[in-house]
């Protein structure tokens, strides 16, 4: 209960202070992983779980809508802007997912999850995996991310994400 507790008063702070800047919070570290909060200056806010190596890292976002972005991000990338891509991500050993239409914007690669059973089983593999990897849609290798720690930073991402979707739905009671 303190652990959720503490999710709410982060969630709320964020919230309390996004009147002139962006603001963060970290929520959780273990291993390769850090959990945060994040909230914006137009008062939006967002979860994000992210891995990350300098110049490099792989981040899931979770929003109060529910939506689950992956993002890819490295400082030797540069594109533009509404660029798209095909690619593939394949996490240790197992078969690989095809992030079909994946938004190509400065220096990430971005890409929402479908809300369905396919989009839970990905972040179930991102939990029980050791080794996330990022290729082209021809399977040649550009990045790859150590997923230590995934399993329990992934479960506080999940609770970050049910905290600010009940802090977005307007009953305090859900």
């Amino acid at each position: 209960m303190t652990f959720r507790m503490g999710f709410v008063a982060a969630v709320m702070a964020v919230v309390a202070g996004t009147a002139g800047a962006q603001t963060s919070e970290v929520l959780f570290s273990h291993k390769h992983w850090q959990v945060e909060i994040v909230g914006w200056e137009d008062g939006s806010i967002g979860c994000v779980g992210q891995v990350s190596a300098p110049g490099e890292s792989f981040s899931v976002w979770t929003f109060p809508d529910g939506a689950v972005q992956l993002q890819f991000y490295s400082s030797a990338w540069q594109f533009g802007e509404g660029d798209t891509a095909d690619l593939e991500v394949q996490i240790d050993r197992r078969a690989p997912w095809s992030l079909t239409g994946a938004e190509l914007y400065q220096n990430s690669v971005l890409f929402y999850l479908p809300d369905d059973k396919a989009g839970v089983n990905f972040i179930v593999e991102v939990a029980r995996g050791n080794r996330l990897y990022l290729r082209s849609a021809d399977g040649s290798d550009v990045q790859n991310y150590s997923l230590a720690g995934s399993r329990a930073s992934i479960d506080a991402l999940i609770e970050c994400g049910n905290v600010i979707g009940r802090a977005n739905s307007g009953n305090p009671f859900n």
